[in-house]
């Protein structure tokens, strides 16, 4: 278990992350101002600063956040304290914190527009350097490590589920051949031991989508958002809100379906009378995506897909 970082640190967001859909996610938290509130994803801090704003004295609000980056990011603010865990360890840490039930969760997925402009994190395909890709600095697999280690079969699955990469058996070969040779190190390895793979005209997403997968991989992306949805139920207050903004497929539909039946695969279970089980009633049938203004501003904004739901 990591060390947990009491609030008494301070530093400026600067250029760290432009919050998606700051105002919409507010208002799907409908904070209560005496409540007690979890940013699962401080990042930046823009979504935790602004929920502050809606606290009272009384109220507390629980971030996580696995980036040692996002350590400069913290405000003074008694009313903050700073997990520095992955949020799969959500409810141990609320407990730890005396902080359960709460009002409402807050997680705000994928990568940090920080993370992306930091060429030696690995997760852009804009810039050279080692296929690192590691969200928390200090775990210790990287993406160096899945490209060189993992057999055919292995890397074959990642890329055709956590990439949707159409020719991701060809892919694989390619990886597994192009390594007898030497070690592919860097991004612009990868991209050279690829290159003849990738579609014409359509660089740019072919690529994105070899990192998505890779990243999804070296993070366990989605057995953690799994672990924590299963968690967030159990640390909820009864009429407490779950706000969740997914970039990706593969994010959204674990997200939609957990809120819809409570589960991730299969259909919702019924008690002897019919009538549905489920923990989480949605608030908005169809997910919330960016105003225009926005998209205009934060191109991040594009793929984001915001889904709010009542714990009943």
């Amino acid at each position: 278990m990591k060390k947990l970082w009491a609030i008494q640190l301070g530093g400026p967001m600067s250029e760290y992350h432009n919050p998606v859909m700051l105002r919409e996610c507010i208002e799907g938290l409908d904070i209560k101002p005496d409540g007690i509130y979890v940013d699962v994803t401080f990042g930046g801090g823009g979504h935790s600063k602004e929920i502050l704003k809606h606290l009272s004295s009384s109220g507390r609000l629980i971030a996580f956040d696995q980036d040692a980056d996002a350590r400069v990011n913290i405000p003074k603010d008694d009313r903050l304290t700073f997990i520095d865990q992955n949020f799969r360890y959500l409810k141990n840490n609320c407990r730890l914190q005396g902080a359960l039930p709460v009002n409402g969760i807050l997680a705000d997925l994928g990568v940090s527009s920080h993370q992306f402009d930091q060429p030696e994190r690995g997760f852009s395909t804009r810039f050279d350097g080692e296929l690192d890709m590691r969200m928390d600095q200090e775990s210790s697999l990287t993406a160096k490590q899945v490209v060189n280690e993992y057999s055919e079969e292995d890397l074959h699955k990642i890329f055709g589920i956590y990439g949707e990469i159409k020719n991701a058996k060809s892919l694989a070969r390619t990886l597994v051949t192009s390594r007898l040779n030497k070690p592919i190190e860097t991004i612009n390895d990868l991209k050279t031991a690829i290159a003849k793979l990738i579609p014409k005209g359509k660089e740019n997403k072919y690529l994105a989508q070899v990192f998505q997968a890779l990243r999804i991989e070296v993070n366990q992306e989605l057995e953690a958002l799994q672990e924590f949805l299963e968690q967030s139920v159990d640390v909820l207050a009864t009429g407490g809100r779950l706000v969740i903004m997914s970039y990706h497929s593969l994010e959204d539909r674990l997200v939609k379906s957990f809120i819809a039946k409570g589960k991730f695969r299969g259909e919702v279970e019924k008690d002897f009378f019919g009538n549905q089980i489920k923990p989480l009633e949605a608030v908005e049938r169809k997910a919330i995506t960016a105003g225009d203004d926005e998209l205009k501003t934060n191109n991040r904004a594009r793929s984001a897909k915001l889904r709010v739901a009542v714990k009943i």
